[in-house]
């Protein structure tokens, strides 16, 4: 492959790569512009041929960043994220990306106009007017724009990642809500004898996720074997209520039932016979531990909202449906439960996310560990002691 340099302006250059001929013979060459020194456009012409000889060029495109996230959105997301997770992309490209940054040619975006999109939004990105977003929001385009860009090299429209030339804001880690014991039993009488009563029971005795809970089945349970299982989840979209399967091996899990869930789901089950017996042909049965009054799936949102009410009709501090598995987790790690065992539970896909995500709980389980550790030295520091005597 070969190049050539030409003098456009004072300080600007021309470098015409030759890239051959095409199906009918015509010459095929690609101009790029370079301001600066002679010695600059030599260095770009240098690096342009050595990409074009190690097969890293790309040809320069016209396709703006908002039409190659069009593109991508149809034909990679609607395939491999699940429908969720599109809204929010569809939220964060069409609400804050595109209108920022979505006219630049995808081929000419640098690193630094997207590090400057990045601090334009943290100090002034709301829609109202009212200031800037969070760094947990901005983290999420990077994380969108990444993704992306990825896909966008593995497309042969980009040669490189320009989002792996920035530094993304890193959010300051907000502590969960745990419940301790006695607000755990004061939470299960305040919403005992109400529909809340199962799905927070097991979301406090399990520490599944509320879709999982509101998706589980009569068959994923064998109450004899005090057993569960996780096959699938209720999502809730702008499209309406679907059920999905788990998106990875841990999140499809079997967990072991303590005896006092049993005896709760147990009572459940013959209270929900009575009522589907009752209802006759008004009651459709999806076979849900977990519905509505009339067998329908309980949307998701729903029930965080009759929770959250609950919650704040008797006065109890701020506590959010999801905090209950938070609170299961900080259970059984303060009770010395190997965080392996916990990780399991979660449907964690790595033990790592579980010790990151449970680290304030790790202090409090390492000094006890020294406390036994000193106590067991002493011990052996008397056996010793007497051994020698003796």
């Amino acid at each position: 492959m070969k190049g050539h340099i030409r003098k456009r302006g004072k300080t600007s250059w021309a470098i015409v790569l030759d890239l051959g001929r095409d199906e009918t013979g015509k010459r095929r060459q690609k101009w790029h512009t370079v301001r600066g020194s002679y010695r600059d456009a030599e260095r770009e012409l240098a690096r342009l041929v050595h990409e074009m000889n190690t097969g890293a060029y790309v040809e320069p495109s016209r396709l703006r960043l908002s039409e190659y996230l069009d593109r991508w959105m149809t034909d990679y997301s609607a395939h491999n994220v699940a429908p969720k997770t599109r809204e929010r992309y569809h939220e964060m490209i069409d609400g804050h990306i595109a209108p920022a940054i979505g006219n630049y040619a995808l081929s000419k975006l640098k690193p630094l106009h997207i590090q400057g999109f990045y601090s334009k939004a943290l100090t002034s990105g709301r829609k109202d007017g009212k200031g800037g977003l969070s760094p947990q929001t901005v983290l999420h385009f990077h994380r969108l724009l990444h993704k992306a860009f990825d896909q966008a090299v593995k497309w042969q429209l980009l040669a490189n990642n320009p989002c792996d030339a920035v530094e993304p804001p890193r959010p300051e880690r907000s502590e969960m809500r745990a419940l301790d014991e006695k607000e755990t039993a004061k939470l299960l009488q305040l919403v005992h004898g109400s529909r809340l009563y199962i799905p927070v029971a097991v979301a406090v005795m399990t520490g599944l996720r509320r879709g999982e809970i509101l998706g589980l089945r009569w068959t994923d349970i064998d109450l004899k074997a005090m057993s569960l299982a996780v096959n699938q989840a209720l999502e809730q979209t702008k499209a309406g209520l679907r059920f999905k399967t788990p998106k990875t091996h841990r999140s499809r899990r079997s967990i072991a039932l303590p005896q006092t869930l049993v005896d709760i789901l147990t009572a459940h089950k013959a209270e929900q016979a009575k009522t589907r017996l009752a209802l006759g042909p008004a009651y459709t049965d999806n076979g849900l531990v977990c519905p509505r009054d009339d067998g329908t799936p309980w949307p998701p949102d729903m029930l965080s909202t009759a929770f959250s009410a609950r919650v704040r009709r008797a006065k109890i501090s701020h506590v959010r449906f999801h905090d209950l598995r938070h609170t299961h987790a900080t259970h059984l790690l303060r009770q010395g439960v190997h965080p392996k065992i916990v990780s399991e539970r979660l449907g964690h896909s790595q033990v790592g996310i579980t010790l990151d995500t449970y680290s304030h709980v790790l202090p409090g389980m390492q000094d006890e560990m020294v406390r036994s550790l000193g106590g067991m030295w002493e011990r052996l520091a008397a056996q010793d002691d007497e051994s020698h005597g003796a």
